[in-house]
């Protein structure tokens, strides 16, 4: 098994914290789901949001799947002018057999905009 990473991003519809755990519960389900990664596998995760998202904090959503035994870190996205608003952002560590060209990196609801280098499916 290899050590593998694989990133995601969601635009949260609202700033609330239902909104905020219900994006972030979806995004990490087509993460897991996308790279067939088991509980056991998961390494550790990462979450970023954006200054206007204040609600919640997006590993709640995490913990409430029951990844609370996953170390889990939440941080600010550095405040870049113009900067897409209101993306909460993923790096999800985890063991592998894929290729580094097989890993999936999901983008949902219009966060696709972020990676024009990924293929528009992902």
């Amino acid at each position: 098994m290899k050590v593998r990473a694989a990133r995601g991003a969601i635009v949260v519809s609202e700033d609330t914290a239902p909104s905020v755990h219900a994006s972030t519960g979806r995004l990490l389900e087509a993460l897991l789901t996308g790279n067939d990664v088991a509980h056991d596998d998961l390494i550790s995760i990462l979450f970023t949001v954006t200054d206007d998202l204040r609600s919640a904090f997006p590993a709640e959503a995490a913990r409430r799947m029951g990844m609370g035994d996953v170390p889990l870190l939440c941080a600010r996205e550095i405040p870049v002018e113009g900067a897409m608003p209101s993306v909460v952002r993923v790096l999800m560590h985890f063991h592998s057999e894929r290729a580094l060209d097989e890993v999936t990196h999901v983008y949902l609801d219009g966060a696709e905009k972020l990676r024009d280098d990924l293929d528009a499916a992902t």
